[in-house]
């Protein structure tokens, strides 16, 4: 392919975010070279983003009403020119050699249709939970199989032919921020597509969590809508969240919660519920030490809390998102089925 046939078109989804939006695009102005697209798509918002747009002279698109980052980066890609649309979050600061990074791996590798990168290590917010929840992210992606099974908006790029073949993002069913490019992804390789995790493509996460939001994210956005793509499709890949570790994790938090509370009872379940918890720590030894390396003994240990947390709301999730999905077959609806592109 030509240069030409490589031009980038950066699409950045953005709703009352005029800081975050500010650094995101003063970050990419200084990296883009000359030939590169920035469009930034304002999903109604109603503080001054749409200004802090026009002030850096790229490309403004707006949505009359809000209606989630899925319609807002479908609505780019129809007004973008480039040939990769390049899918970045307002909140996240691209490192400097991510457009080189995102044509070198489609200039280098015909077959792939689609690649995305992590968070690096040095999230913005500096409260416990905003570094925890930044990390874990970070950590997860730079462990996952390059040979990726999914898809992530926050830093990842796609061949416009691609995107546009298989329907772009699922606007009519994921209205607000969740895990709609989780579900481009499935469609993705289940349509035979390949989609490569490069982690040496990183940015700057610059949210700030506390735990509210971090739990109803986690629950809401993430945990059930991901266990009801799962039991629609009736796959779940091995990877990222859904390692075979993962999994043995969440079972042995909930075995360690049921036998915390027959200790009631019976006062030697206490010792299940201690060898259960040792084993989620073994399992996820390495992440711990990435904490405590990272931050610190003070930190790993809420680390370790948090995370087992984690693990115990997203099995409550899952087994409410299978309730859910068994009462519909019980009563006739029938299994949901995925909308066809």
């Amino acid at each position: 392919m030509s240069t030409s046939e490589f031009r980038l078109s950066v699409i950045i989804p953005v709703y009352n975010d005029a800081r975050g939006l500010a650094e995101c695009l003063g970050a990419l102005k200084a990296s883009a070279s000359p030939g590169t697209e920035i469009i930034v798509v304002d999903d109604a918002s109603t503080d001054e983003t749409p200004s802090v747009a026009e002030r850096f002279g790229v490309r403004l698109l707006r949505l009359m009403k809000n209606s989630g980052p899925a319609a807002a980066r479908n609505h780019g890609a129809r007004h973008a020119n480039g040939e990769l649309l390049f899918f970045v979050d307002a909140d996240v600061i691209v490192a400097p050699q991510a457009f080189e990074r995102v044509e070198e791996a489609f200039r280098e590798q015909p077959d792939l249709a689609a690649v995305f990168g992590s968070y690096d290590a040095r999230p913005r917010a500096k409260g416990t939970i905003s570094q925890y929840r930044n990390l874990l992210h970070h950590f997860v992606h730079q462990n996952g199989h390059p040979d990726a099974s999914t898809f992530w908006a926050g830093c990842g790029a796609i061949r416009r032919s691609v995107f546009e073949f298989i329907g772009g993002f699922d606007e009519k069913k994921f209205l607000r921020p969740s895990i709609e490019d989780i579900e481009l992804g499935y469609r993705l390789r289940q349509s035979g597509y390949r989609i490569l995790l490069d982690k040496t493509l990183q940015g700057t996460h610059l949210k700030c969590w506390n735990l509210y939001s971090l739990i109803r994210t986690d629950i809401t956005c993430r945990a059930v809508p991901w266990s009801r793509l799962i039991l629609e499709t009736k796959n779940a890949p091995k990877d990222l969240n859904l390692t075979g570790g993962q999994k043995l994790s969440l079972v042995l938090v909930a075995l360690a919660c049921v036998f915390l509370a027959a200790a009631v009872v019976q006062p030697l379940y206490v010792s299940v519920t201690i060898a259960a918890l040792f084993g989620v720590v073994f399992i996820n030894r390495q992440l711990y030490l990435f904490f405590f390396r990272q931050k610190g003994i003070l930190f790993a240990s809420a680390g370790v809390l948090l995370h087992m947390l984690y693990y115990l709301y997203s099995g409550l999730s899952y087994l409410y998102a299978w309730a859910e999905f068994q009462l519909k077959r019980t009563a006739g609806v029938g299994a949901p089925v995925s909308p066809k592109y």
